[in-house]
């Protein structure tokens, strides 16, 4: 078996020669802004891969999805990480019509049909703030909900056919966490330039803006937290894929650099062999989480807290290997091109997506210590 096959076995089979066009394209080609990578995506049918079948989607298991993700990520980050808030928020999608049995089976189908991408307004991360906190206002006003607000970063800005986006709900009750489907057409959305740096650059990471936009009631699916402060299903399944495809796309960003230090064979072979381990054991860790999304059993708050386990063990092996892969490959290859710095600048920016260890730190001791795992 060579390195990475599994995972390209697995993208060719969902999205056939998707990977080999990739792969022949210059990696500035497939990480620039408005460049070719997310066109490739649509054509071999990318957005429909997590759709079940019975909505005419692929109907990728979250194992085949994870392995599919690490991938992508291999060939060209940025895409990796604008499919991931896609896969996310169609993940959600599913788990909202299974909670409501509503309308989203024709967004769900539309999706696979029309091969139409969905950005994710969801956290960002930002330094003290809890990750269920929302930038984006909602009130009722007859029979729509109207949203203010902005949502920046927000992947898949420029490319997006429709935003799925977390929002404050306001209720006789108080605000109440939804979420909001909204076509990327609606009036009042916009797009304003925010990425500042040329990292994951393709990914389309911009602010999006909404100003007196307005959705039908059906539009916005209300979501809840239990009286610990823990998620519901919608929320938990959501924040499960969110995890575990971040952590397996940055996994094959590093995995890209170990591949090269494989391909030279002039790094020390315990080295080499001691890097192709910890990726592959970070690996099985994520498959091993991945599975339980796959079970007929219940997921809740067990799995999402190996999720969160998962994904911080995985973002401090790549904290590891990316250093010694840059080692492993020299000086030579460091200042000749700008490959290898892009790759190890691209895998380190899993710690900057939400949760952040610091927040989570006192949610995962006391979910160890046999308390609920509160996020928010």
């Amino acid at each position: 078996m060579r390195f990475l096959e599994p995972e390209r076995e697995t993208l060719e089979t969902f999205l056939p020669g998707l990977d080999d066009r990739l792969a022949a394209l210059p990696l500035k080609e497939r990480e620039r802004p408005r460049g070719p990578a997310l066109t490739l995506f649509k054509e071999a049918g990318g957005p429909g891969l997590v759709v079940p079948p019975e909505h005419r989607g692929l109907g990728a298991s979250a194992v085949q999805a994870v392995r599919l993700q690490r991938a992508v990520a291999s060939r060209s980050p940025s895409l990796a990480v604008a499919t991931t808030m896609h896969h996310f928020s169609v993940a959600g999608l599913i788990q909202a019509y299974e909670a409501t049995k509503g309308m989203e089976w024709m967004l769900l189908e539309a999706v696979a049909d029309q091969r139409l991408l969905m950005a994710s307004g969801f956290a960002e991360g930002r330094s003290g703030q809890s990750i269920l906190s929302s930038s984006i206002t909602a009130r009722q006003d007859g029979d729509d909900i109207v949203l203010n607000g902005f949502k920046k970063p927000c992947s898949l800005s420029a490319s997006m056919d429709l935003l799925t986006a977390s929002v404050a709900l306001d209720t006789d009750s108080g605000p109440q966490l939804a979420v909001a489907l909204v076509p990327a057409s609606t009036p009042g959305i916009s797009v304003h330039p925010f990425w500042g740096t040329t990292a994951l650059v393709g990914a389309e990471s911009d602010e999006v803006r909404l100003e007196d936009v307005r959705v039908p009631t059906d539009m916005v699916v209300r979501t809840e937290l239990g009286e610990d402060g823990s998620l519901d299903r919608i929320q938990t399944v959501g924040f499960i894929w969110f995890e575990l495809m971040m952590a397996a796309s940055y996994l094959g960003m590093a995995s890209a650099l170990a591949e090269q230090v494989l391909a030279r064979d002039r790094a020390d072979v315990a080295e080499r062999a001691r890097i192709l381990v910890e990726l592959e054991a970070a690996m099985g860790a994520v498959v091993g989480a991945a599975s339980a999304l796959d079970g007929d059993g219940p997921v809740g708050q067990a799995e999402l807290l190996q999720s969160l386990v998962v994904r911080f063990s995985v973002q401090d092996t790549i904290d590891r290997v990316t250093p010694r892969c840059l080692e492993a490959l020299g000086g030579m290859s460091y200042v000749s091109s700008d490959e290898t710095s892009y790759l190890a600048a691209c895998a380190a920016a899993l710690k900057f997506h939400p949760p952040s260890r610091a927040w989570s730190g006192q949610a995962l001791c006391t979910a160890f210590a046999g308390g609920p795992l509160v996020l928010g």
